[in-house]
């Protein structure tokens, strides 16, 4: 129940490559515009659900084209949501771990949605992923839903060419891999630990009511 991270695409191979290497040696190549930086602050914030002191945190780590990472949101992402998240036991991140260069798009694109729209745009497009990441053309199918979603042309056009929102997605995506050693997705974090066992809501259940009880 993985997608595995072979890195994807050619285009995605590279830009990844490219600025490992660049954030290595603490340089950059390419000039990031300021008006890029300043739609960053947001669209790079941390996307969180729940109440920010509750006992238990979980992070997903996830790629939009991913199978698997679709199955877990579409089926077991909202029991945890109603029996953890809305009762104020657990608190949910959601980190972008794109496996190619179509799952950077969507994350772009759902991040420049706005921290109101974000979890509504990763709902829709997980639950729309067999049709977006099958289309003829992917990247229209991702404008067709951006737009549906209230993103105009422009915005859509200015969203996915801001260097310094993919830099960001990108950035924590090698940041993510040195922590955790990432290899497939979805990764899930519960509370500082890499979370190995099945990703049904059965088993995860068992395992957060276990930290609940231990935390008291």
């Amino acid at each position: 129940m993985y997608c595995k991270d072979w890195w994807g695409q050619e285009l995605f191979q590279k830009k990844l490559k490219l600025l490992i290497f660049l954030t290595l040696f603490s340089f950059s190549t390419k000039q990031v515009a300021l008006s890029d930086v300043a739609d960053s602050i947001e669209a790079l914030a941390e996307k969180v659900l729940g109440n920010e002191n509750a006992p238990i945190t979980l992070i997903e780590y996830a790629s939009l084209t991913c199978g698997h990472c679709a199955t877990f949101h579409n089926e077991v992402f909202p029991k945890i949501k109603s029996d953890y998240i809305d009762t104020g036991k657990l608190k949910f991140i959601y980190r972008d771990f794109p496996l190619d260069h179509y799952a950077l798009m969507a994350s772009m694109i759902a991040r420049c949605a706005g921290n109101k729209k974000f979890f509504t745009f990763l709902k829709v497009l997980f639950k729309e992923q067999p049709k977006w990441t099958t289309a003829k053309d992917p990247f229209i199918a991702l404008g067709h839903i951006a737009r549906i979603g209230g993103i105009g042309k422009e915005e859509f056009k200015s969203c996915v060419g801001n260097k310094a929102i993919e830099d960001g997605i990108l950035k924590s995506r090698i940041e993510a891999d040195r922590e955790f050693k990432i290899e497939s997705t979805p990764t899930l974090i519960i509370n500082g630990e890499k979370y190995d066992g099945a990703r049904t809501f059965k088993k995860l259940k068992k395992y957060i009511d276990k930290l609940l009880t231990k935390s008291g």
